[in-house]
Order: structure tokens, then sequence, then C-alpha cells
């Protein structure tokens, strides 16, 4: 997939902000820190569309990146960030929530998880929640590059073994320095919005 255009991003926090063009959307979301950032600088081929960090919590509205004039990548804020007070985490599961339930146009999410870490019992609530709002969930196992070749199969299995993945999802192995899995991300988004079989 050639990435040619990639707009600023439509900045919401409420329904009526929301794009109404009805593009096909793809939601990013994971716990904070998880590597969304360089998630979406790499699959969009750009360096700094997303402003990484080391702080975690730093994203805070739902932002629209629309790409090729064609589709919308959508990053919504970072959860199971302990030092979010109550009622930031109360205002963002509320936002998260209105758009899974409002947005029709919502093809696919994918889920970020630490390819390194168990899954926390945040990532199984959310995949749950995922799940219960219908939504098709291609789960992405972020920094793969930072686990050795030898023991990858152990982690991929600590994954599998905790996150009971539902028909037609799928786990990605990922990693933004190496573009493991790159391809492979950018082949879904194509075959969903396109109809191409990369």
């Amino acid at each position: 997939m050639k990435i040619n255009d990639v707009q600023e991003p439509i900045i919401a926090v409420r329904r009526s902000q929301y794009p109404t063009d009805n593009k096909p959307e793809f939601l990013l979301i994971g716990r904070s820190n998880v590597g969304k950032s360089s998630f979406t600088n790499s699959i969009m081929e750009r360096r700094n569309l997303a402003r990484t960090s080391s702080k975690p919590g730093k994203t805070q509205t739902i932002n629209f990146y629309e790409v090729n004039n064609d589709f919308y990548l959508v990053d919504v804020p970072g959860y199971g960030y302990s030092q979010a007070g109550k009622e930031s985490q109360k205002k963002f599961g509320m936002m998260i929530e209105e758009y899974l339930s409002e947005r029709e146009n919502l093809n696919q999410v994918f889920m970020l998880i630490d390819f390194r870490h168990k899954p926390t019992e945040d990532d199984l609530l959310m995949y749950n929640f995922l799940k219960f709002h219908g939504v098709k969930v291609t789960l992405i196992a972020t920094k793969v590059d930072k686990v050795g070749t030898t023991q990858r199969e152990k982690f991929k299995k600590q994954i599998t073994d905790n996150i009971d993945l539902a028909m037609g999802d799928e786990l990605v192995l990922f990693s933004s320095k190496t573009k493991l899995g790159k391809k492979e991300i950018q082949g879904i988004i194509e075959k969903e919005v396109y109809g191409i079989e990369s």
C-alpha cells in the first residue's frame, strides 16, 4: 500500500466533532506507552505524524488521521495509565464507548499490547469490551525486536494462552524498528478499503 497523503488529525472529544464523510475507519487502541505513536508513524510512513513521548497518557482526545483521502486511522487515549485521575479515566472510557457504540463505519480495531509482557487485566478487559461491541480486532504485539528470535514462540504463547482470540481475529507481531509486521498491517487495510489482496 502506498501512502500518498496523510492529513493533520481532526481532533474530537464528542460525537458532534467526528468526520461526517463516512470513510472506513481503523481504530488504534492500547495501554499508555505501548508504542501507539511509533506504530502510527511506521504504518503511515511518516516520522513525526504522531508525537512519541516517554511520558504516558499524552493523548487525551480522539484523533482522526485521514489517509490517501480514502480512510481514517483513529487514535484514542491509552488505557491503564495509573497516574491519570479517576475522573480522567472515566472521561476517556465514556469517549471511547461513545465512539464504539455510534460509529457504523468503524471497519476494525488494531489493539496494541506489549509483546514482552503477559497481557494485563486491563488488556483482557479491553479485548472483551471490544468484542462486546461486536468489532473485528487485530491484536498487535509491539516491541518484538526487544525479544530474541529463539524466545519469540514462548512470548507469543503467553499472549494466546491469556487472550482467547475470537474467530476471525488474528495476532500480528510488530516492530517499528525492524518493520516486522508493517506490510501485514498495511495489507489488512488495503484489503478492507480497496478490496486488494496483498
